[in-house]
């Protein structure tokens, strides 16, 4: 089969690909010009991530198209029932970049708590003239050791997030959509493993009593963190946004961060991108980063061979 890895692949992945007798095509083309290209070559396999655009329209221009792979865990840029209406297999990698985010939540976690976010704006700008200034501004920092982590969502994001954060010493509080009970298994260096049993509690129990809350849950229609959730939290709480844009309120959280109501907040994800409000991007309190939770190189692996393991055992149906 001919395929075309739209939003890139691993080289591991290709390599396995070729060997199965597949074409990979290393091109990267322009959402307008997707339609005529995979004509033109008779794709086979279109795999994205996040940037390209995978609607009715394009579905029906293709018919060439028989799997369409997504490389991360949501598909809101894919069409998936319609797809499948087609024929089409529609495939993902759920499992992948999981424990890539969580990392990447954490990463922004310590970054408010010890105020990088702003030290790493103002030391370029201040470090050799007002050092002890800054120094002295930055001394009410906090220790995530001993506090309380609220996850909003008991997905595969979700364990990890909570993994982490036993591993800290964290207590931890998890609600869902659903009422879960999980086991939740530590591994470590020597073998060892310590086991948590972890159940689910109401929302409103998370949102007022942690001091830092992660956010994993899909895409939604509307706001699950408002102006009302905000106002529930502690004042020294933070809270962290690395699934969808639109999950949080962009307007509620910059009001509760200027009016002191929270400590701070963390998004790699934004309701309007590519292009976030300027007053999200300037405001010191927020510790930002451009949608790359699943974007590290051992993610980039995983994702990369799930995807191909799966081209060739649907090939060989």
């Amino acid at each position: 089969m001919k395929i075309l890895p739209n939003d890139g692949i691993s080289i591991s992945a290709i390599e396995f690909l070729e060997k199965e007798g597949h074409e990979v095509l290393s091109h990267k083309v322009a959402q307008e010009q997707l339609a005529n290209f995979i004509n033109e070559n008779n794709i086979d396999v279109l795999l994205v991530r996040s940037a390209t655009q995978v609607r009715k329209d394009l579905i029906d221009q293709c018919p060439s198209i028989k799997i369409i792979g997504r490389g991360g865990v949501g598909m809101d840029n894919i069409d998936v029932e319609y797809a499948k209406d087609k024929g089409i297999h529609v495939i993902n990698t759920p499992a992948a970049s999981s424990r890539s985010v969580a990392e990447l939540v954490f990463a922004h976690m310590f970054t408010l708590y010890r105020y990088l976010q702003d030290s790493n704006r103002n030391m370029p700008l201040e470090g050799d003239t007002n050092f002890a200034a800054l120094k002295k501004s930055y001394s009410r920092a906090m220790e995530l050791g001993g506090k309380t982590l609220g996850v909003i969502g008991f997905g595969r994001i979700g364990v990890e997030v909570v993994k982490i954060g036993l591993s800290l010493g964290m207590k931890v509080l998890v609600s869902d959509i659903n009422d879960i009970t999980r086991t939740i298994s530590i591994d470590f260096f020597d073998g060892q493993q310590v086991h948590f049993e972890i159940s689910t509690v109401p929302m409103e129990q998370v949102i007022k009593n942690s001091d830092v809350i992660s956010v994993h849950i899909p895409k939604q229609n509307k706001y699950v963190i408002g102006e009302e959730q905000l106002n529930k939290m502690k004042n020294n709480a933070i809270i962290v946004n690395a699934s969808r844009g639109g999950i949080i309120d962009e307007v509620a959280l910059l009001n509760a961060l200027n009016e002191d109501k929270i400590f701070g907040a963390a998004l790699d994800v934004f309701e309007k991108e590519p292009k976030p409000e300027i007053t999200l991007l300037m405001n010191p309190k927020l510790s930002l980063s451009p949608h790359i939770g699943g974007n590290t190189k051992e993610a980039q692996e995983r994702v990369g061979m799930e995807l191909a393991e799966q081209i060739v055992a649907i090939a060989k149906k």
